[in-house]
């Protein structure tokens, strides 16, 4: 029954018997018209002839399939595909559809060899006397009738296509011919298998196993007599017989498809009864059509992979093009496995909706990115968000599916400052003379370094701090962890705004789209510029990865139907910064979760290592939490989501609930970011051995200082003149007590060496007496207030320093 077709012979005797009846009755052969062709041998003779000058040679190219997209832990997120179609092996397929399609289109499907003679002159005959136009095609024809006009549609050749299903002679011979040959080199149950994978049952499903899917919700194996009944009296017309759109004529199909299975004893008596007495309405368990993403359990996360697999450099080899490239995913088969951490995932996903409501109406969002170092695998990217109402994925690139923006970073971009100052030499324990500022009184930032420089300001700059504190010196620790607004903009300047700039872009960080951060005071210094989550979690995972930066990548490998791996370049990553830099960065931010830091109350730094740095915007509109451990690192946004009103007036986050986190009148980046960081970080990393961050080197801790010039006694413009012709800045400070003649230089600050290009600031003498300095603000030492836990109701302190 599943052997071989007949051999080539016969089939060519059953030509001849074709050519014969055709000049006899001299009409309709399968519903087409056919030449009148004379009884003479000479004519019988071309006929043949023509036939045998046919290509003869069938060839079956793989069927376009849906693609996977798979997690690390091999579930799968979502089935991108151009056609809805999945390939089953026959075996997969109930015996019930394979009968229910032999009965129907081809009964003696088994017995003949691609030409049904028997048929076929039931057919001729039926024509000649004017009964029922009925068509002879086999069900191997048929298939290579579909699969003709299928390979033409996938190749974009729309004229090949018409030609495979035009009614003429020509073509049918054609057909013929090549249903010869396919009986020559497959089986059977061969040819059965790749008709029922290929044909188009209606409502956009393309073969048996995505339309038992898309009609009952069950796969092929499953399929009772009356659903593989519905299905194979589709394949004639599948717009008449939908069942969606058209239930009472699908029914009757199948009510035709029943009683054929009877007679040829496919189906008992009884079980052809029960099933009639279905309705087909309620035989349908159809869920409305979405997009790929749309029906994926990790919407966003598939929206980004699908827009990455189509824009990524690093993925030319699906095509040069992202048209080539989705037609490649759509239709190739593919299994594509992504980095993403099901359990991490999860998670995440769970954390920021316990902050932020999914449909919250306080224009409030929240998403988070985890990144692992050293690799740039996205392990999580979770959104609170409805992705059927907003596809926008704001941890992204715009070309990725992000927004053209991004939000600003706030105090984040701090981190970038320690890093170049780190880089240009300044020692482990380096400080630097810190304006005094509080939120009410502003420090001016002016001079040829600020006003008019490159990556500086127009006019002079005013930045103030959340509470007093500043007016001497202050460590490179103390300004970090406190997060000191006047610290950050005074070391922004001695090391150079640019500089601080090209520390973002090397480190990874740009705007969403594409393009570095604007380099402005404001911008890199206390982060007024604009990325994304997933940009911060990449440049924070370079101190994890001690100076080497990965891109971002969510694909781990590209497998095709047969198994075998398309070879991918994989993320780049980079030395970008020098080791010891990072690693005396990653040293200084554990401050920031130690008790004084801005978020400090919530980790046990000496218990599991982790460092980090808050990050909070101008009028308090964004908050953010950037933290990261030796395996992960991980990125909390919480913001508004429209960031100002029509008349460009800044949202702000003071005064808002955060779901189970409670209210708050103020809200910095401690406030809710580093909670629900802190609870996404203990889960996921419960399972790691606790790692420490590689200590500070000697290089790191002894920095790469020069020498400061002896300026004692001199005159304010004598010591200025030599301060920069040592290539530093100078500038004049507070009033000291002194030996030295009022008025001159009593010393500076720093004092012995600093970072070649600072700023040192001249102490001016006031005498011998010890009289009290004029115009100094002291050092704010006073312990800010205690930070209230989250959730216990409004009225969260500031925490100490600039905009956390």
């Amino acid at each position: 029954m599943d052997g071989r077709a007949q051999n080539f012979p016969a089939v060519l005797r059953l030509l001849l018997g074709f050519l014969v009846l055709s000049t006899v009755a001299g009409l309709l052969l399968a519903g087409i018209a056919v030449p009148a062709i004379g009884a003479s041998g000479q004519a019988a003779k071309s006929g043949v002839d023509f036939f045998n000058d046919l290509p003869s040679d069938f060839e079956v190219s793989p069927l376009a399939q849906q693609s996977k997209i798979v997690d690390a832990k091999n579930h799968v997120i979502a089935n991108p595909y151009d056609e809805n179609r999945i390939i089953v092996p026959l075996n997969k397929i109930s015996k019930n559809m394979r009968n229910a399609q032999i009965a129907i289109e081809d009964a003696r499907f088994y017995e003949h060899g691609g030409l049904d003679l028997r048929g076929f002159t039931r057919a001729v005959v039926s024509n000649a006397q004017g009964g029922d136009v009925q068509g002879a095609s086999t069900l191997t024809q048929q298939f290579v009738k579909v699969t003709l006009q299928e390979q033409a549609l996938r190749a974009g050749d729309e004229q090949a296509a018409k030609a495979a299903v035009a009614e003429n002679y020509g073509r049918k011979l054609q057909e013929l011919k090549y249903a010869v040959n396919v009986e020559e080199n497959f089986t059977k149950d061969q040819i059965l298998q790749g008709y029922l994978n290929l044909v188009y049952y209606g409502d956009q499903a393309y073969g048996v196993e995505a339309a038992a899917l898309n009609y009952f919700g069950v796969h092929a194996s499953k399929l009772s007599l009356g659903q593989s009944a519905l299905l194979a009296g589709i394949v004639q017309q599948p717009t008449a017989y939908n069942p969606v759109i058209n239930p009472k004529q699908s029914q009757a199909r199948r009510d035709v498809v029943l009683t054929r299975m009877q007679q040829l004893g496919f189906a008992s008596a009884k079980d052809v009864a029960a099933a009639k007495k279905q309705p087909v309405s309620k035989m349908i368990k159809k869920k409305p059509v979405q997009g790929v993403c749309h029906r994926s359990s990790e919407p966003y996360f598939c929206a980004y992979v699908m827009a990455y697999l189509q824009h990524a450099p690093e993925l030319s080899a699906l095509g040069k093009t992202p048209e080539e490239r989705l037609k490649r995913i759509n239709q190739g088969g593919l299994t594509i496995r992504t980095s993403l951490d099901p359990s991490m995932q999860k998670t995440a996903q769970q954390q920021i909706e316990k902050a932020v409501p999914v449909g919250n109406k306080s224009n409030l969002g929240g998403a988070v990115s985890i990144v692992q170092p050293g690799t740039g695998r996205v392990l999580a990217m979770a959104q609170a968000a409805d992705f059927d109402k907003d596809q926008t994925n704001v941890n992204v690139d715009q070309i990725y599916g992000g927004g053209p923006y991004g939000y600003q970073f706030g105090s984040t971009a701090k981190m970038f400052i320690l890093v170049t100052a780190l880089e240009q030499g300044m020692p482990l324990n380096g400080t630097i003379n810190v304006p005094f500022a509080t939120n009410k009184i502003d420090h001016v930032f002016d001079g040829p370094k600020v006003v008019g420089a490159p990556c500086g300001s127009n006019l002079p700059w005013k930045v103030g701090n959340d509470y007093p504190i500043g007016g001497g010196p202050m460590t490179l620790s103390e300004g970090i962890s406190k997060s000191v607004n006047t610290w950050a903009a005074q070391l922004s300047i001695e090391v150079g705004p640019c500089n601080v700039q090209k520390t973002m872009t090397k480190m990874g960080l740009h705007q969403a789209d594409g393009k570095p951060i604007e380099g402005t005071l404001s911008n890199v210094t206390l982060g007024s510029g604009v990325t994304t989550p997933l940009s911060l979690a990449s440049a924070y995972a370079t101190l994890a990865a001690s100076g080497k930066y990965c891109t971002p990548n969510p694909i781990v490998s590209i497998t095709t139907p047969d198994k075998k791996e398309i070879k991918v370049k994989g993320p780049e990553c980079k030395q970008v910064i020098s080791k010891e830099s990072a690693d005396a960065a990653a040293y200084l931010l554990k401050g920031t979760l130690r008790p004084g830091g801005t978020a400090d109350n919530f980790w046990d730094v000496s218990a599991r290592p982790a460092a980090g740095k808050t990050g909070t915007t101008e009028k308090h509109n964004q908050a953010w939490f950037a933290g990261f451990t030796p395996q992960v690192s991980t990125v909390v946004w919480i913001g508004n989501v429209k960031v100002a009103d029509k008349n460009g007036n800044f949202y702000s986050l003071n005064g808002k609930c955060f779901g189970s986190y409670g209210c708050f009148q103020q809200v910095f980046g401690g406030t809710v970011s580093v909670p629900v960081w802190t609870a996404i970080m203990k889960k996921i990393t419960a399972d790691m051995p606790a790692e420490d961050f590689p200590a500070p080197s000697e290089q790191a801790q002894r920095g790469n200082l020069t020498p400061i010039p002896n300026v004692y006694a001199r005159s304010t413009d004598s010591a200025t003149a030599i301060l920069q012709g040592a290539g530093f800045g100078a500038q004049v400070g507070q009033r000291i007590a002194s030996s030295a003649p009022a008025g001159t230089v009593a010393g500076t600050s720093p004092s012995g060496s600093a970072m070649k290009g600072s700023t040192v600031t001249l102490l001016i003498s006031s005498g011998a007496a010890a009289a009290p300095a004029v115009n100094v603000k002291p050092t704010q030492t006073a312990k800010p207030p205690t930070k209230r836990k989250p959730g216990k109701g409004k009225g969260a302190p500031k925490p100490p320093g600039g905009k956390g």
